[in-house]
């Protein structure tokens, strides 16, 4: 069971996308594998979130970037007589086939699926509360009422241009949590700050606190400088309230 709760800040724009983009691969992992209409809905909904993103940035780009940058500092790290070797050569094999894999795929990923009728119009309806029921989107309903081996089909197929994309996001950022030693630490009356080495590139802090605490971490900042302050729910429904106690923490300064 879980004993404590873990808090994540990305420190720039492109780890907070990624990051983005591996909740809601999960939520759509989660919601695939219900078998109710109404989990092939939330399904659907989480691709068109997924889309968005990528119809917003060229993220195959940013992740080439990335991914190079990783290989370029997993190298240097090679040379090095304090690291295992064979596991060090399997991690850059797989950064490589991965890198070339992104450099192969046309076009910008996910276009085809966006390209569909069916997946034009629920985009259209879904800014509209309700929008996307059966009055609304007979097509929808229709797909919705096949067997869950077709739905499943389906889901499969639309989702198949981002296996290579998750595959990335999912090694860069194993790479970026498990690049740190966490340190412990204190948040006197439930506030904590600390500068950062801005030479240095610091890409996510991790902040993990016991579940057992009435509190939840609020963090601001960016690459000079963070801030976080412990905060309590209010019963009542007005703002939460800074923590007045002490609370001890562990923090990594995540750094690849």
């Amino acid at each position: 069971m879980k004993t404590h709760t873990l808090y994540e800040f990305p420190l720039n724009e492109r780890i907070r996308v990624f990051i983005r983009l591996e909740q809601l691969l999960l939520q759509h992992d989660h919601f695939m594998s219900g078998s109710t209409i109404f989990d092939k809905r939330a399904s659907v909904s989480v691709l068109l979130d997924i889309l968005m993103i990528f119809s917003r940035s060229d993220l195959k780009s940013e992740l080439l970037k990335e991914l190079d940058r990783h290989s370029k500092i997993l190298g240097q790290i090679a040379r090095s007589q304090a690291v295992d070797a064979e596991k060090l050569d399997k991690i850059l094999t797989d950064l490589n086939i991965i890198s070339k894999k992104l450099y192969q795929a046309n076009g910008k990923i996910g276009i085809n699926v966006m390209e569909s009728d069916l997946f034009q119009s629920i985009s259209q309806r879904s800014s509209i509360p309700g929008g996307t029921c059966s009055f609304d989107l007979p097509a929808f309903h229709y797909w919705l009422e096949q067997d869950n081996s077709n739905q499943a089909d389906d889901l499969l197929h639309w989702t198949k241009p981002f296996v290579d994309i998750r595959k990335a996001i999912n090694l860069i950022l194993d790479f970026i949590r498990q690049s740190s030693i966490p340190t412990s630490e204190l948040a006197e009356s439930g506030f904590f700050q600390l500068s950062l080495d801005n030479t240095q590139p610091y890409q996510l802090l991790m902040i993990s606190i016991e579940k057992t605490l009435p509190c939840f971490a609020e963090i601001s900042g960016g690459k000079h400088r963070f801030t976080i302050r412990f905060m309590k729910p209010s019963a009542d429904n007005n703002r939460p309230s800074q923590f007045s106690q002490d609370v001890a923490f562990s923090l990594t300064r995540c750094l690849l």
